[in-house]
């Protein structure tokens, strides 16, 4: 298999703004929070819908805490309950007491998000429990996209378009065929810097909601993945409380020549991400409050989806009375001071590569880098060496591709020296974006990271040896 061919492949600028991100938010919040329910049924009474505190810059200040750069708001869920006052129904927060029946919680959201300088997304369910058009083909295609036309035009610029396959009545229940194309032609004609994640075809969903990672993840793979009714069909069917942490052992390998394999004239570029909740549910149960997720267990889904060439989308549910809850606002903040701690770690080292210039590969973290390492055409083993002044305690480094150039590496080897031997600390094979490797604190003068297989030569936009901190 050709590897410049597969080298080839590129990012839009979409794809490229939206990796850079790294870290963001989803906010579930409506009428499921108050009624203590994951699935509503579609109907529930407006008059349910109050949250007598609700503070929007409260719920974003939680997220840009622990590090996040955008937020995903449940504009609607599978009920059918609309947070903002659409034109097309009269099941939204028009009719509840909210803010005197005059509220647009899109709006106030969209309006935080902004203030606190974060993105916003939008999540617009295209299952509706309420709307009666529902399973009648076009005239509710007509219903939905006159819904995505409202979120799209009212507030402001939007990053994400987060479309799930949900669809769940079941063989004896109503079945609509999703107008996919017609969706997405809305998007890009509304929003053309808006990625659509899951079922759409710029971001890849990670195949669970348990916040697990694949050991290699490749941005390039065949285009039938970006089939919306193959990832509805492997999607949450029921409301039945074990879907969030299942975890399955097919398609670990997406992306290796071995797994493009007769599919070579039709590879896209189609990057991972990797969604996950702060608690069992995705939204608010009181009885989930001793249940918030540890800051070490979020902090290594954070390594090994940032770190592992993914997106990570963290799920934060408010609670009935509008506010993020006391313990999930503690462990975001302590998040966020991990994630830090981590970047401020980086060890100042001295660079030499095996040829070449180095440009700023050595500097270029946490920081976004603007002069690459492109060994030469012929150098069979590229090399960065990162020398410290003296012997340091080292866990982790830092490697990132320019995608701009495609996702080249197929093999990563990361050496560490000790009175003058090498040994080998970590390895991988994909790199792409961003890879983080760790591995136990080792005390050592100076990081060799070799770069023995790849597509194409390989064009470095990052290296960086982190720390122990003692």
């Amino acid at each position: 298999m050709d590897g410049r061919a597969l080298a080839a492949v590129r990012p839009s600028g979409r794809q490229l703004a939206w990796q850079e991100m790294e870290f963001y938010g989803f906010i579930h919040f409506g009428i499921n929070t108050m009624t203590d329910r994951e699935w509503g049924e579609g109907h529930e009474d407006p008059a349910l819908f109050d949250p007598s505190g609700l503070d929007a810059d409260q719920w974003v200040r939680s997220l840009k805490s622990a590090g996040m750069t955008g937020v995903i708001l449940t504009c609607k869920h599978h009920d059918g309950f609309c947070l903002w006052p659409s034109e097309v129904t009269k099941h939204s927060v028009a009719a509840s007491p909210w803010r005197d029946g005059q509220g647009d919680l899109v709006a106030e959201v969209a309006d935080a998000a902004r203030r606190h300088g974060l993105k916003f997304g939008v999540y617009l369910s295209p299952w509706d429990r309420t709307e009666a058009s529902y399973g009648s083909g076009t005239a509710y295609d007509d219903f939905y996209v006159a819904q995505l036309r409202e979120l799209l035009t009212g507030y402001g610029p939007i990053f994400s378009v987060w479309l799930d396959g949900a669809n769940g009545e079941g063989p004896n229940g109503k079945r609509q065929t999703y107008d996919w194309d017609r969706y997405y032609a809305v998007v890009r004609e509304l929003q053309p810097d808006a990625v659509i994640n899951v079922c759409g075809p710029d971001v890849r969903w990670c195949g669970n909601e348990a916040g697990d990672t694949r050991p290699d993840e490749w941005s390039v793979v065949p285009r039938q993945l970006q089939d919306a009714e193959r990832i509805a069909d492997r999607s949450q069917k029921v409301d039945d409380g074990t879907f969030s942490r299942l975890v399955r052992s097919d398609e670990r390998d997406l992306g290796s020549r071995a797994a493009l394999a007769g599919h070579e004239d039709d590879l896209v570029w189609y990057p991972a991400e990797v969604n996950t909740s702060i608690r069992p549910g995705w939204f608010h149960h009181p009885a989930e409050d001793g249940a918030v997720r540890s800051v070490d267990e979020l902090f290594t889904i954070y390594l090994r989806s940032v770190g592992g060439n993914a997106g990570f989308l963290l799920n934060v549910p408010p609670a009935r009375d509008g506010l993020v809850h006391e313990a999930d606002v503690a462990v975001l903040e302590s998040l966020g001071r991990r994630i830090a701690a981590f970047r401020e770690r980086r060890v100042a080292a001295a660079v030499t590569v095996s040829s070449g210039e180095p440009g700023d590969v050595a500097t270029a973290w946490p920081e976004r880098g603007s002069a690459p390492w492109r060994p030469d055409d012929a150098d069979a083993r590229p090399a960065v060496t990162l020398a410290f002044d003296r012997p340091r305690p080292v866990e982790a480094v830092v490697v990132g591709e320019d995608i701009t150039q495609g996702q080249r590496v197929e093999h990563v080897v990361v050496q560490g020296r000790s009175d003058g031997r090498w040994t080998t600390l970590g390895e991988a094979h994909a790199v792409g974006y961003q890879r983080i490797l760790t591995f136990p604190p080792t005390e050592v003068d100076a990081v060799r990271v070799e770069l023995p297989e790849f597509r194409d030569t390989p064009v470095v936009a990052r290296v960086a040896a982190i720390g122990t901190g003692l």
